[in-house]
């Protein structure tokens, strides 16, 4: 994967995980029913696309293993989160929320890599937390936005950790494989808690939840494991940052979850904050 297919990549995975959060909102089920259910259909998608593919598997070593684990569980906190902020804010606040990953991704990056962070980054940290704090209007802990929006960014910097550790593994490991891996943890985590609860899930539930594992987890998941292999986490930060994006204009779509002007502009500067960073290149990567 060249740089530039991987770019196309990431769009398209943003794409898909911007409607992650509509399928989970439809879907009548907890948010740890929804993320096994998720990760189960992710892993039957997965494994079909490989054995269409003839894709072959790569012998795992201890350190591999212990990675894909670390990212399988990181992944598990990560979706539940997410899917608890859906559920008590709606899909715009938490996709806003979830928004905060680029920031953590930035002071992360810096620390584990010991890689320069620049003022350019530093700004980018100040202006999402300005556009988090325009999200909410009022920050009561009694208030459902305001624990969705905690929640959303918990998810977020679970999922910038996992970023990391993804970039660590770098290509060591096929892509389809580390993605069916770590949806496999997901499943074998929350399945002593999900399974009890299937019985109630109707059949409109069933798809809901199908869509998101083979969508918006299988696929989309496949092309970013595969795209950090080649780009740098923050560079995939500044295309996820259209996840937000997908994510309110199909709340409103779908769920007339209409933004008030105060989300708006919190969801301008996060955006703008994100795009306007990626402006000036790294010192290790090409101009």
């Amino acid at each position: 994967m060249t740089p530039r297919t991987a770019l196309g990549a990431l769009h398209i995975g943003a794409l898909f995980f911007g409607l992650a959060g509509v399928f989970g909102k439809l879907a009548n089920a907890s948010a740890v029913v929804i993320v096994m259910g998720r990760a189960a259909f992710a892993v039957l998608a997965l494994a079909t696309f490989a054995r269409l593919a003839r894709q072959g598997w790569q012998p795992l070593g201890r350190g591999d293993r212990g990675r894909l684990l670390a990212a399988g569980v990181l992944l598990t906190g990560h979706w539940v989160t997410f899917f608890i902020a859906v559920k008590v804010a709606g899909v715009a606040v938490a996709t806003l929320g979830f928004a905060s990953f680029p920031a953590f991704t930035v002071l992360l990056e810096g620390l584990v890599f010991r890689e320069r962070i620049h003022l350019r980054e530093v700004m980018l940290v100040l202006l999402v937390s300005v556009g988090l704090i325009l999200v909410t209007p009022a920050f009561d802990l009694a208030s459902q936005a305001t624990t969705g929006l905690l929640w959303a960014m918990l998810s977020g910097l679970t999922f910038a950790v996992l970023s990391l550790v993804n970039r660590a593994s770098g290509n060591r490991v096929p892509p389809v494989q580390a993605a069916l891996c770590q949806n496999a943890v997901v499943a074998v985590c929350l399945a002593p808690l999900a399974v009890p609860q299937l019985a109630t899930l109707g059949a409109m539930d069933w798809l809901w939840i199908g869509l998101l594992g083979v969508f918006c987890t299988g696929l989309a998941h496949s092309l970013f494991v595969a795209s950090l292999a080649v780009i740098k986490a923050r560079t995939a930060a500044v295309v996820f940052a259209l996840e937000p994006v997908y994510g309110i204009a199909f709340a409103w779509v779908f769920f007339s979850e209409t933004p008030t002007a105060r989300m708006l502009a919190g969801g301008v500067l996060i955006f703008a904050a994100i795009v306007l960073s990626s402006r000036a290149p790294s010192p290790t990567e090409p101009s």
